[in-house]
């Protein structure tokens, strides 16, 4: 019964809601979720006597748990959690860095728009620039991420995308992989300035790839591209995009280059857009 009307509280409208500000009510209802002993054995797990004396992975364990136990807290309580949190993301293991940089998405599902761009916007640009085993967390959650931003927030990470292209090994085609999805999802949330400004040189870029699987997800990429920008009321994007495959791929010198102009025709039958 306790945990029927737990979860009853967690799932309220109110609990789900973007406003950030609480009765004392909610507040002393949210805390006796959770008992202040228990809590306060779970915050101390982040204390770095621990690892070395009780054992090397509670840190990380922490760190897979934390958006359970602010799922269960509410975001008016997160203040609780807020310098466990900033402690796990600047961990040394670059295994708890990346247990965070997974569920960092699902965090901010739970405190929302204000708690997010205040507490979780900062944590989520260190990781951006961290290991690759770590960036990899961020980038395989770019969308889900980045659809939770207001606009003008976003906008600023279209500066970044393009960092994403360089890994700390070369051989590492996953990452450029998992980019090539993620833009595909990306191209919602952007505008057809922004998409032809700075997603097409990426994708370009991708299209001409060393590795086949990435070239294969490319072209997919390059082709939704187009769609999006022949639907936008301005019809100049498309126009210059279509001559830029053309000079860049149809009339190149190699084979493979001519080759990938055909695939990227054959994977959404391009053209019929152009001449319907």
């Amino acid at each position: 019964q306790n945990m029927d009307s737990t979860l009853h509280y967690i799932h309220n409208d109110s609990d789900l809601s973007t406003n950030s500000s609480f009765s004392p009510e909610e507040e002393r209802k949210s805390k006796d979720v959770v008992p202040q002993a228990l809590l306060d054995q779970y915050l101390s797990m982040t204390d770095p006597s621990r690892a070395q004396t009780v054992d090397t992975e509670i840190a990380k364990h922490c760190a897979y748990s934390l958006p359970g136990v602010a799922l269960t807290l509410g975001r008016q309580n997160w203040h609780c959690l807020k310098d466990t949190y900033e402690t796990l993301a600047s961990d040394m293991q670059w295994k708890v860095r990346r247990t965070l940089a997974f569920s960092i998405h699902e965090l901010a599902v739970i405190l929302g728009d204000q708690l997010t761009a205040g507490d979780l916007v900062p944590v989520f640009n260190g990781f951006l620039k961290d290991l690759d085993e770590v960036r990899i967390g961020v980038l395989k959650h770019l969308h889900d991420f980045l659809k939770l931003l207001h606009l003008d927030k976003r906008r600023e990470y279209l500066y970044q995308l393009q960092e994403f292209l360089v890994t700390d090994n070369s051989r590492n085609w996953r990452f450029r992989a998992e980019l090539a999805e993620q833009l595909i999802l990306l191209l919602d949330l952007y505008s057809a300035r922004d998409i032809y400004d700075y997603l097409r040189p990426i994708a370009f870029s991708l299209c001409a790839d060393k590795v086949s699987s990435v070239r294969w997800i490319s072209y997919k990429l390059v082709s939704e591209m187009v769609k999006k920008l022949y639907m936008a009321s301005t019809s100049t994007f498309v126009t210059d995009l279509m001559s830029e495959l053309v000079e860049k791929f149809c009339r190149c010198r190699k084979w493979s280059g001519r080759q990938t102009f055909v695939f990227i025709c054959q994977v959404k039958c391009l053209f019929i857009h152009l001449f319907v």
